[in-house]
């Protein structure tokens, strides 16, 4: 029998059946992805094949096999760097929640997310959420962010999921797909899931003042089908995101405007970092390329991890005002 993972919760999982009905199941003990090191290796989304349990007087049911994914989008494991762990599979697009101070969401967090989004081939939109919040240099700050990742090629929303500003549009894009909502704890991501199918209501935290984070409220991953023909992946807020098993000549493929220029680069290999007639580095003292994104990928290519400044386009704008 086959059915697909809605919920996941590290030991069981939660499978809507052919049928529309919802059943618990754990895994048979060795099953495993080939070729993935995951810490887990059944992630909602997943496609299984799955046989009743015949050990418990219970209706449960025991995943036997996983079907092929269509993608599926990663990060580092939080205590295990060296394995990965499977935040959806099977995902039509990804939204990821994006705020500007309440807490803020870095440069360098946005430019990863959208650097695995690319590798595992899933269109990726920024919502910039919380706009009924904003003074006068947050909207500057918002906009000038929109400005640069629209510039690029990426859709970007502007939301209040308190206010209801936008929802209409994102609902839209959601009509026929299942989408994954993404981004740090406190970014309003269940806040938004309740303005756009209220009957779910998921819990929602006020943000900690002290250290400008969100308080965790999911504390793993979950499916939702919506009333409008379409379903949701809400996931537990990211802290940072760490970037998987990527060779470091492709890194530079997965930032799209870089990829662009690349033919137009002196060698075939070009890091665009010390090679000499780099379209890329030409581009970037054209100002043609955001500097924010361009220290996203040196931190990537030189393995660093994620850089929690508070505002990468203040020092870009600090940068550009010295220069002039």
């Amino acid at each position: 029998m086959t059915g697909t993972v809605y919920k996941s919760t590290g030991s069981w999982y939660t499978i809507k059946t052919e049928s529309g009905e919802f059943l618990d199941c754990r895994i048979k003990g060795k099953l495993r992805i080939s070729g993935i090191r995951s810490t887990n290796p059944v992630a909602v989304g997943d496609v299984v094949d799955y046989e009743l349990d015949k050990t418990t007087d219970e209706v449960r049911g025991v995943i036997t096999n996983i079907h092929d994914r269509d993608n599926y989008i990663v990060r580092k494991s939080v205590n295990l760097s060296k394995q990965i762990h499977i935040i959806a599979a099977n995902v039509d697009q990804v939204f990821l929640i994006v705020t500007i101070n309440n807490p803020p969401t870095t440069t360098s967090f946005i430019d990863r997310f959208l650097v695995t989004a690319e590798a595992y081939d899933i269109k990726a939109v920024l919502v910039f959420n919380k706009i009924d919040t904003f003074d006068e240099a947050m909207l500057d700050e918002q906009l000038y962010m929109q400005h640069v990742y629209s510039q690029i090629g990426y859709e970007c929303l502007r939301v209040s999921a308190k206010e209801g500003k936008g929802i209409d549009k994102l609902k839209d894009m959601m009509i026929g797909k299942t989408s994954m909502f993404s981004g740090h704890s406190g970014v309003g991501k269940s806040t938004l899931v309740n303005a756009i199918e209220p009957t779910l209501d998921l819990k929602t935290k006020e943000i900690s003042m002290q250290h400008q984070q969100g308080q965790h409220t999911t504390t793993f991953a979950e499916m939702f089908d919506l009333s409008f023909d379409a379903r949701i992946i809400d996931t537990p807020g990211i802290r940072g995101f760490g970037i998987i098993d990527m060779q470091k000549e492709e890194i530079g493929d997965y930032f799209p405007e870089f990829f662009a220029l690349k033919q137009d680069c002196k060698f075939n290999n070009c890091l665009h970092k010390e090679e000499p007639h780099c379209a890329v580095k030409d581009a970037l003292e054209r100002d043609e390329i955001a500097w924010s994104r361009y220290r996203s990928y040196i931190q990537i290519l030189e393995g660093e991890d994620e850089h929690y400044r508070t505002n990468d386009f203040e020092d870009e704008r600090a940068i550009n005002e010295q220069e002039q």
